[in-house]
């Protein structure tokens, strides 16, 4: 599938501030099932700086816009060729050890409510199942439900109340998997919708678990579904802050508020969707 994207993201400061320094995980994946046809990143008014490939493979780009500033704008545009791998990432470069993301987080901490989901699991039996029981139970007890839950969430939090979004499922299956010793980690990126009107958010996320013999596989309770061609990888980490898309700090008083748009497109089926 041929996919192209626009995705703005605005902020906007209540007074200047004298400067901002953003680190951006944007670039899509260097892996098998996708390649790049363009690709652009673009800060208003910004100075791009040094950029390095981390230990998970994620491109990490620094940016510098200098103030007095009262709002900033960031777009990416660009144009992707995807491949439906069945969820399996494979041809990704990385140098951390799948054993590194046994570590909780605070938002992937497994309290005993999300312990409980995984009742009757066994992984070292058959871990590819097990990652697939934890999706699918993860789905039915968290239902993807918008504006229900905010970015400091936990999955224990969504999970007691019963809803969340598709940052919250992701966390959930990390949670469970890393429970019963299954390495997992949050990834981030875009999501074709289909007309059948399935759940996404501006940014999708979803969850990878790493599977022996086989390697990393995505898992996305919001759809119920392994990650196929409607979707494009841009990073990972061991939960939503550590994978974030942009990160950035301010230099003023002024608060900071944002707003996000982004459309995919497939270009060969004219299907469209705005997130």
């Amino acid at each position: 599938m041929l996919l192209s994207v626009d995705h703005v993201t605005r902020y906007f400061y209540d007074q200047p501030v004298r400067g901002v320094v953003q680190s951006h995980r944007l670039m899509p994946s260097q892996c098998a099932g996708q390649k790049m046809i363009r690709w652009k990143v673009s800060v208003s008014d910004g100075q791009m700086g040094g950029g390095f490939r981390d230990g998970a493979g994620d491109w990490v780009q620094g940016w510098t816009v200098l103030g007095p500033v009262n709002e900033i704008t960031v777009r990416v545009t660009g144009q992707i060729e995807t491949v439906d791998m069945a969820g399996v990432l494979r041809g990704h470069k990385e140098l951390t050890p799948p054993e590194a993301y046994l570590r909780s987080t605070h938002p992937t901490e497994a309290d005993a409510a999300l312990a409980a989901l995984a009742d009757g699991l066994t992984p070292a039996q058959d871990a590819l199942a097990a990652a697939h029981d934890i999706s699918a139970r993860v789905s039915d007890a968290i239902v993807y439900t918008a504006d229900t839950t905010n970015a400091h969430t936990t999955a224990a939090e969504a999970l007691a109340q019963g809803t969340g979004v598709c940052q919250d499922q992701a966390h959930a299956v990390i949670a469970v998997a890393r429970h019963i010793g299954l390495p997992a980690r949050y990834v981030s990126g875009y999501l074709l919708v289909g007309v059948d009107g399935a759940a996404a958010e501006a940014a999708h996320a979803w969850a990878e678990v790493f599977i022996a013999g086989l390697g990393w596989v995505g898992f996305d309770a919001a759809n119920r579904c392994c990650p196929d061609d409607r979707y494009i990888r841009l990073g990972s980490g061991l939960d939503s802050p550590h994978a974030a898309m942009i990160r950035g700090i301010a230099r003023g008083q002024g608060e900071e508020s944002l707003d996000v748009s982004v459309t995919v497109q497939a270009s060969q089926t004219q299907s469209q969707t705005q997130q």
